[in-house]
């Protein structure tokens, strides 16, 4: 088995007292009895061990999620508790030191896609993501966000997407797009940009734009369908929001706050969220906490949109149009944390004439090992891919020829298990098998 070191991923050297200090703020600021619950809750049962992907794969004790818990425990008692100020070593208390640090990155960065099923797997609910992003919060603040990671950030918001991908170019893509829909659809086909005062607000992953816009394509054909009043927008397409996955609240605040202006710009009374698990984490379940409000207008994703337009008979759709065997892989932050595993069911079912699922499923589905950011860290490529023979395994036991996932992050990371493990599935996106079930 290789031996996947902990490695230095940012250069530095020991920590500035400044440094710590900021660190020792997120702890302190934001010691609630959640925090102090979940930070003190573990038992080291074990249960977890097993639930987690980068444990199973390498079977090192510093990939148990409980592990991870205890280093920011440890730093909890070495700062924040009396005996642990005085008389660290008796509560195995840690020093913030660029040891730790390192380690932390390591571990929590880059052994970890917060994916959620280790919390399903412990025998009280410690809630690990949770504490895994504490552990990234103290780390952001001190700068020591893995450099690729952060620079998705930062194109997003200098440039309004994760990509960093010029208005220009997502113009030209949504023209060429336009002009394939009209040529199969007619001249009244359109993808509407900047349209004020529409009903729908619909985003992106950047990653659809750039690599995968035949899904942007079966988006538009789905709405022409379903005879929807709908708009992108040229300035804030990107659904997605690495500032959450990154720890840092300030810009993660950023980022969702121009989502939510380019709403009420647009004047839209709904926000779709497209399909992406991190967007949908990001910005409809977690943001009201750290923005500390709720939106003025209706955000539901993608999923249910086309739930609704099954049910209502909005769209018509004919299952034998996909005859292939299909199966479905659950997005972490959609199906887990989400809670949408029927309506992800229920449209397959009403799309697609065999569908084999895999095992485990549903909430207890394995991560594809690409979530909590990882796909963005270039830096832990290998390791992603290794933990990926997980879901490779899966996909391979089902025999199905086509994967479905609603997530453009899990599209990506399946097309390069694809490829790594010689698969030889498709891999598509819903709205792309919900487009080709079309009866128009």
């Amino acid at each position: 088995m290789t031996n996947y070191k902990t490695k230095k991923i940012i250069a530095m050297t020991e920590p500035s007292p400044e440094k710590v200090q900021k660190a020792i703020n997120i702890l302190t600021k934001f010691t609630d009895s959640k925090l102090l619950t979940h930070l003190n809750a573990c038992v080291h049962c074990g249960l977890c061990e097993t639930s987690c992907l980068f444990y199973k794969t390498f079977q090192e004790s510093k990939y148990i999620p409980g592990k991870k818990v205890d280093m920011v425990s440890s730093i909890y008692r070495r700062y924040c508790t009396l005996l642990g100020r005085t008389a660290p070593k008796l509560t195995h208390a840690r020093e913030l030191d660029e040891k730790t640090i390192t380690e932390m990155v390591d571990s929590l960065f880059g052994a970890c896609t917060m994916c959620g099923r280790c919390v399903k797997h412990c025998s009280i609910g410690v809630d690990i993501p949770f504490v895994v992003r504490t552990g990234r919060r103290m780390l952001a603040a001190m700068g020591y966000v893995p450099k690729t990671l952060q620079a998705t950030v930062d194109a997003a918001i200098q440039t309004g997407n994760n990509m960093a991908i010029p208005t220009e170019d997502f113009v030209d893509t949504i023209e060429w797009m336009q002009e394939d829909l009209q040529d199969e659809l007619g001249e009244e086909a359109v993808i509407p940009l900047n349209k004020e005062g529409v009903d729908i607000l619909y985003t992106l992953n950047p990653r659809e734009p750039k690599f995968f816009p035949l899904s942007i394509a079966a988006a538009a054909k789905i709405f022409y369908a379903a005879g929807a009043n709908w708009t992108l927008s040229t300035e804030m397409y990107d659904v997605t929001n690495y500032g959450y996955f990154s720890g840092n609240d300030e810009e993660a605040t950023a980022i969702a706050k121009h989502m939510f202006d380019e709403v009420h710009k647009l004047k839209c009374n709904t926000l779709i969220l497209g399909e992406c698990g991190h967007g949908s984490r990001a910005l409809r379940w977690e943001a009201p906490n750290y923005l500390k409000t709720h939106p003025d207008f209706k955000m539901v994703t993608l999923i249910e949109v086309l739930e609704d337009y099954i049910k209502s008979g909005r769209i018509k759709v004919d299952k034998n149009l996909n005859t292939k065997r299909y199966t479905i892989h659950d997005p972490c932050n959609i199906v887990r944390n989400g809670g949408l595993y029927n309506s992800l069911r229920f449209v397959a079912r009403q799309t697609v004439s065999e569908l084999v699922e895999m095992t485990p499923t549903g909430s207890d589905n394995f991560c594809c090992g690409g979530g909590g950011g990882m796909l963005a860290m270039s830096e832990y490529n290998e390791r992603r891919l290794k933990v990926g023979q997980i879901k490779a395994e899966q996909i391979k036991a089902t025999g199905a020829q086509v994967v479905i996932t609603p997530c453009h992050n899990c599209v990506d990371q399946l097309n390069q298990l694809n490829h790594e493990y010689k698969l030889n599935v498709e891999i598509k996106s819903l709205a792309e098998v919900v487009a080709d079930a079309l009866v128009l």
